[in-house]
């Protein structure tokens, strides 16, 4: 007989299982199945799904490995990059250990020279992005699609066929409506759970590696959510924001904690870790897989896109219907993309939603934690009294 566990346990549990899907990956790896690990959302997973592999997110976001890059890597590189790189270069991030694979992209030209360094010691792939979101370049990433295709055959002796990868394209977009059904509970006033509670599942949803039952689970966590909250729904209302900018999550955590401590809640993750890769599925419909899967992921809203359209108009959306009263923006140190298109994103949100808006430029050392909690406490009084 399953037991019923409490909402506060449940979100302790995805909290935890980074650490928890440790012994999983290897277990993986015992049973001969393939681990393919990526650090950015452009990463195709239906591909790494249909030949049966595990596709994992890779350890990037903690201030322990920051210092161990820097014995190699500039300091003045994003926290991100110098992360990452630690974490691979100290071999303390299991998931990198085990996986057979990297699929990295060229994203940030940061992110370029780490991939072109990990090679030295790992079999990484990686894809051609192009930054212009044209015809032309959905065409291209297309093809690099399809090239990533043909390398996993090659490299684990497999054949994928587009039978499988419509199977995966189903897998994963009903892995997506989970999550997005979950992060729309957020749309409630006053809202059910706290922004923090919430983040901890969808930053940790990326480490499980049972993607069959992650939908069902993530249904049955919505459901007692909302029963939880027909009961009880006298709640206090909070000011409403929206979190955007750079990935959010591990150390970084420290902006939305500032938020809540502060009286805020925050009801809405524009960021990778939230809607930006969940918010639109791969057409089912599409008979060309490969062009089905390019359109996903190419016209996700990234900084690195120009012109970035689609950040701007999921911005909007997101704004109308969580009501949110503030924006706060998340930088990390160095990540001149995000920092260059917040000019855009201020100008959006001030003058055409005509809410407060605010960013924040940190990197994953506790050492601002006073100066964000003091800031964050004035924004939101300032919310408080509009």
């Amino acid at each position: 007989m399953d037991i019923i566990k409490e909402l506060p346990e449940i979100f302790e549990e995805f909290a935890e299982q980074k650490k928890q899907s440790f012994l999983e990956v290897k277990k993986c790896k015992d049973r001969h199945i393939p681990v393919i690990g990526a650090y950015c959302s452009y990463f195709p997973r239906e591909l790494a799904t249909a030949m049966g592999a595990v596709p994992v997110g890779l350890c990037s976001s903690s201030e322990e490995t920051v210092k161990i890059a820097e014995s190699v890597l500039p300091k003045n590189v994003c926290p991100l990059i110098k992360s990452s790189y630690g974490f691979a270069i100290s071999d303390r991030c299991p998931y990198f250990h085990f996986s057979d694979l990297v699929v990295g992209e060229t994203t940030c030209d940061g992110k370029k020279k780490m991939y072109e360094m990990m090679a030295e010691f790992k079999d990484v792939f990686i894809m051609e992005l192009p930054n212009i979101q044209s015809r032309k370049g959905l065409n291209l990433w297309r093809e690099e699609i399809i090239r990533l295709k043909d390398y996993l055959e090659e490299k684990f002796q497999v054949v994928i066929t587009e039978e499988d990868i419509k199977r995966a394209i189903r897998l994963e977009n009903r892995r997506r409506k989970a999550l997005k059904r979950l992060y729309e509970v957020m749309k409630l006033e006053p809202t059910p759970v706290m922004g923090m509670e919430l983040l901890n599942v969808l930053y940790g949803s990326k480490y499980r590696l049972d993607t069959e039952r992650i939908p069902e689970d993530l249904d049955h966590l919505t459901d007692q959510i909302l029963e939880e909250y027909r009961i009880n729904p006298n709640r206090k209302s909070r000011p409403r924001i929206l979190v955007t900018g750079c990935p959010i999550g591990g150390d970084s955590n420290k902006v939305v904690r500032a938020v809540e401590d502060n009286g805020g809640v925050v009801v809405a993750f524009e960021n990778c870790t939230g809607a930006k890769v969940i918010d639109k599925l791969v057409d089912e419909d599409n008979p060309d897989v490969y062009e089905a899967i390019a359109r996903k992921y190419f016209y996700i809203g990234c900084a690195i896109m120009t012109p970035n359209d689609n950040r701007i108009e999921l911005l909007g959306r997101m704004i109308d219907e969580f009501h949110v009263d503030g924006v706060v923006e998340m930088i990390l140190s160095g990540c001149h993309s995000v920092h260059m298109e917040s000019i855009s994103v201020r100008n959006f949100v001030n003058e055409e939603k005509h809410i407060p808006y605010i960013d924040v430029v940190t990197d994953y050392s506790p050492g601002d934690v006073g100066q964000l909690n003091t800031r964050m406490s004035a924004f939101i009084e300032m919310l408080e009294a509009r």
